[in-house]
């Protein structure tokens, strides 16, 4: 402590300081989580039950999206989204609500798997030390959480219910007819009736379970395949596709990622994708993340076309392409298929047929030696580096021919990395004339084009010397006629119509809708996640366990790690952490016909299986019984008048979670819908992203991150021990020596003062640059706040019982009105400027009056709440102020005593009137054209018009 400091407080020994806040806000953290303040009652009884003047109430759900307990702790940027749904809970309480806003922990993950695999400690052990960690920091923050309801996905009472989802959704098939999901039994039962037939017609009682098991899984929304999948060594597991980064590489660890066949576990959320797409209508969410989701999803309507192949000594084989230019298929000069499609080992013929373009072959002898290196050189790169529009075309011939079936020619069949399974059916017909990325490959490989739509840019239909290809849908089609069908002359539109008719009437394709929206790949190789609760027989067929025997828990492993590889070997296989424990998949169980040996699942699921429905567990977190009770799901998400898909009132998070986080829960939440569970069929109402906030980075002349703490600025420049670094702005983070703890902050100036500044940085959902230097000036709003309260030198309370002077009433009315507004619309930085601007004014009162002094001290609870609260204790207020009435502003007050008019003659401001504002447009007319100013401007002339927009404009036209 400073001399001047020590003067000070000797000087002022009640002033708001650092160490008076500390001591406040651990007092009022105390009482609040004694008394319970924030706990939010359900409807009805039981351990959470409620009074019913409180449950009767209007009801708010708020949520922050889960943390992730990370062992570097919180930084400052962190608490951004927490402070302003704490904020927001705490005004909804004042405004007489009743409040449910919680904190849990999405705990399972790969840093502390790898930090068990490093260091031989459980990653149970780190967790769950790292969210002791956690919750201390954020139990600084004063934020008003109802702790009785924070969970975290690694318990076991809590993934009981995730296993116990799981099975609901392999239990059940997605009904086209229905547009739901419905029991597995009922389909079980179509099949076993003969209402509906087998694959292959036998009866159901002549298949033998495996095969019944492989029928049902072509129907489970949750079933096992054997699919192209990311694999990653060097991680030793599988990963979604949003898991690998734009260069093929994994996000976590930066290994190379290949495409395998591999057989795992996937969630048929494509089921669902009509319903995703049209259910965001109904959601209060922004614009740009329903595009990103609406993109993800990808809905595009075109036509499924068979290509006859003939292929040697195995009879005829057709490959299935989907296309929405239909009306092109006259100009289709060749086939692509992905390297990994299934057709391709049984379309490839022992020798290159005759006059083989050479540039076609790879410069390999056979076509089976060109699939197979080209194969492995795809499998190394990720499906962005495939789909780049810049990148040289590659591809080889796979020697097989298929026939159009339009015109009937010989079309050669290539195998290319562009094409994707990932969409339509990985097999495309190539029009290059009218596709710039088939026209790229054409050029390379030296293949035919044929221009079928009519160019409208004058290049005529002579493709030899086109530079690119001719993409149109406002043209019409040329070349496109054969003794069977026409399509000359027609538009597009037109020609996808006649086309798609002409297709179905010859069983060689339909009108179809396609989706870039691919399978949820559900398993992972590792330890440290959720375990399946399913068993194999000795058959290999998968059996759902029942409810009683979960949770399936994990059991100890001396070794954490999954099994990793060479990074840069692709033909390696996942071996992992659970396999080896013989004794814990190895068991014998009675599943209702007797014991027998079964073996365990042992892959996990994906860290997103926690957070798919936390959001439901946050409701009833002591039910043992049921996932939730149905009434206390009504009462908090059920769907009401402006909310008819209900859901969660206000969800804060970042938007990186547009697709993976938000599109899982929304598949997994619909689900549970259809079967009857929830009564919402959304689970977020209100999505608001907010924004980051950055630091600036100090690079030295490496380009390596210096302390930021130790850097100094002199005439514009900045240094580092004395040496010239540049600065930029980025995120923050311990790497980038620029963290910043909130621990740091709230020891040198109170909580209050971080959450006052966080709040006052800028707009929530706009990203802003964090300046230590300026969280000062809210430090001194608290001070002046506490002074216009409290005598510095005696503690004593100063505020007087005087009726406010009529200007301080004005200004106290006008500062509710807006604060209380824009409390509402989360625009809590300028409720701030405005706290401020009152602020200001009060201090300049020579004795505050109480009623002004109560009326400033709840306007900033929701703000600063540990100094409002005990503001409001020193005024003689016995409870929290927790739910106290928020102030409501006196309209006659809001408004000025006076507005100013502008009167303008010919378009030129000619006076001013300082007139009421409710002034008739009449009244003002008549004052306007009696001014001086104004009938001089006029010089006698007539008036033709006059404007009159009361109380703030008035416009003469002369004569």
């Amino acid at each position: 402590m400073s001399e001047t400091t020590s003067a000070a407080e000797a000087t002022a020994p009640h002033r708001y300081t650092a160490q008076l806040a500390a001591r406040i806000e651990a007092g009022w953290q105390d009482r609040w989580e004694r008394e319970g303040t924030f706990e939010a009652p359900n409807p009805g009884g039981g351990e959470l039950g409620g009074p019913e003047d409180v449950t009767s109430r209007p009801k708010k759900f708020i949520m922050d999206m889960f943390p992730y307990p990370s062992g570097a702790g919180l930084h400052v940027g962190h608490p951004l989204g927490y402070i302003a749904t704490d904020v927001f809970g705490r005004f909804q309480r004042m405004t007489g609500h009743n409040v449910l806003h919680t904190l849990g922990f999405d705990a399972f993950g790969l840093p502390a798997e790898q930090y068990a695999v490093q260091t031989g400690t459980h990653p149970r052990i780190t967790t769950e030390a790292n969210i002791t960690t956690m919750r201390a920091q954020l139990r600084r923050l004063g934020l008003a959480h109802d702790k009785r309801r924070s969970i975290a996905t690694i318990d076991p009472e809590y993934y009981k219910w995730t296993q116990w989802i799981f099975l609901q959704i392999f239990n059940s098939w997605y009904d086209p007819e229905a547009r739901g999901a419905r029991p597995i039994a009922e389909l079980v039962e179509q099949f076993a009736s003969g209402a509906r037939p087998t694959p292959d017609g036998r009866p159901w009682d002549a298949l033998t379970a495996p095969e019944r098991a492989d029928v049902l899984g072509e129907y489970r929304l949750a079933y096992a395949s054997e699919s192209p999948v990311n694999w990653c060594p060097g991680l030793g597991t599988v990963l979604a596709n949003e898991e690998v980064t734009a260069d093929g590489r994994s996000e976590r660890g930066n290994f190379p990622v290949f495409k395998s066949k591999l057989r795992q576990w996937m969630m048929r959320i494509t089921a669902y994708a009509d319903r995703l797409l049209d259910d965001l209508d109904a959601l209060d969410w922004p614009e740009a993340i329903k595009l990103q989701q609406r993109n993800w999803i990808g809905r595009s309507e075109g036509a499924r076309i068979d290509f006859p192949v003939h292929v040697t000594g195995d009879g005829d084989a057709a490959i299935t392409v989907f296309t929405t230019r239909q009306d092109t298929l006259f100009g289709a000069t060749y086939m692509v298929l992905a390297p990994e499609h299934d057709l391709v080992d049984g379309i490839v013929p022992d020798a290159w047929p005759e006059a083989t373009h050479p540039v076609w072959t790879g410069g390999h002898a056979t076509p089976a030696e060109a699939v197979a290196a080209y194969r492995k050189q795809a499998a190394a790169k990720s499906d962005v580096e495939r789909q780049a529009e810049a990148k040289e075309k590659t591809g080889v011939f796979t020697g097989a021919f298929a026939v159009n079936p339009v015109s009937g020619e010989l079309v050669p069949v290539f195998i290319a990395d562009y094409v994707l399974m990932g969409y339509g059916t990985g097999a495309i017909m190539a029009v290059p004339a009218h596709d710039s990325r088939d026209f790229a490959f054409a050029r390379a490989f030296e293949l035919p084009m044929r221009c079928v739509v009519e160019p409208s840019d004058g290049r005529g239909q002579d493709t030899a010397e086109w530079p690119d290809a001719f993409d149109s849908y406002e043209a019409r089609i040329v070349d496109s006629a054969s003794d069977a069908i026409s399509l000359d002359g027609l538009t597009v539109p037109e020609a996808k119509v006649a086309m798609t008719a002409w297709l179905g009437e010859r069983g060689i394709g339909e009108g179809t809708v396609n989706y870039r929206l691919r399978d949820w790949l559900f398993s992972r190789q590792r330890y440290w996640g959720e375990p399946f609760p399913v068993v194999y027989d000795e058959e290999g067929v998968a059996h759902a366990l029942p409810e009683s025997m979960l949770p399936v828990q994990l059991p100890e492993v001396e070794d954490y790690s999954p099994r990793t590889f060479d990074p840069d070997d692709a033909d390696t296989s996942p071996e992992t952490p659970l396999s080896r424990n013989e004794d814990w998949v190895d068991v014998t169980l009675d599943l209702g016909d007797g014991p027998k040996r079964y073996r365990r699942e042992t892959n996990t699921m994906p860290n997103w299986a926690g957070s798919c429905w936390y959001e439901l567990r946050y409701l009833d977190p002591r039910n043992t019984e049921e996932l939730v009770d149905p009434a206390v799901e009504a009462y908090w998400m059920g769907p009401r008048e402006g909310q008819p898909a209900g859901g969660v009132d206000l969800y804060i998070g970042g938007a990186e979670h547009a697709v993976l986080h938000l599109l899982y829960a929304r598949f997994w939440h619909k689900v549970l819908h259809d079967l009857g569970h929830v009564s919402s069929y959304e689970p977020f109402h209100k999505l608001y992203n907010q924004g980051m906030i950055q630091a600036y980075v100090y690079r030295d002349a490496r380009g390596f991150p210096v302390p930021a703490a130790e850097v100094v600025e002199r005439d514009g420049e900045y240094y580092f021990e004395g040496e010239r670094v540049r600065r930029e702005l980025g995120k923050m983070g311990k790497s980038l020596k620029n963290a910043v703890t909130p621990d740091e902050i709230c020891a040198e100036y109170g909580a209050d003062t971080l959450r006052l500044y966080e709040m006052a940085m800028g707009p929530l959902d706009v990203s802003r640059p964090w300046d230590t230097r300026a969280v000062v000036g809210s430090y001194r709003f608290l001070q002046r706040l506490w002074r216009n309260v409290v005598d510095e030198e005696t503690g004593e309370v100063t505020v007087v019982d005087d009726e406010p002077a009529e200007e301080t009433l004005r200004a106290l009315h006008k500062a509710i009105d807006g604060i209380r507004t824009d409390m509402a619309n989360l625009r809590f930085n300028t409720a701030i400027a405005k706290a401020t601007e009152l602020n200001n004014h009060v201090t300049k009162l020579e004795r505050v009056p109480r009623q002004v002094a109560e009326a400033m001290v709840l306007l900033v609870a929701p703000l600063a709440p540990h100094v409002a609260e005990e503001l409001w204790s020193r005024l003689g207020h016995t409870g929290s102020l927790t739910y106290a009435d928020y102030p409501v502003a006196d309209p006659a007050l809001v408004q000025d005593e006076t507005v100013t008019c502008v009167v303008q003659v010919k378009g030129k401001v000619k006076a001013r009137l300082e007139v009421p504002p409710g002034i008739a447009d009449a009244e003002l007319e008549a004052l306007a054209l009696a001014d001086e100013a104004v009938v001089a401007a006029l010089g006698g002339a007539g008036i033709r018009k006059v404007i009159v927009r009361a109380p703030k404009l008035v416009n003469i036209v002369p004569a």
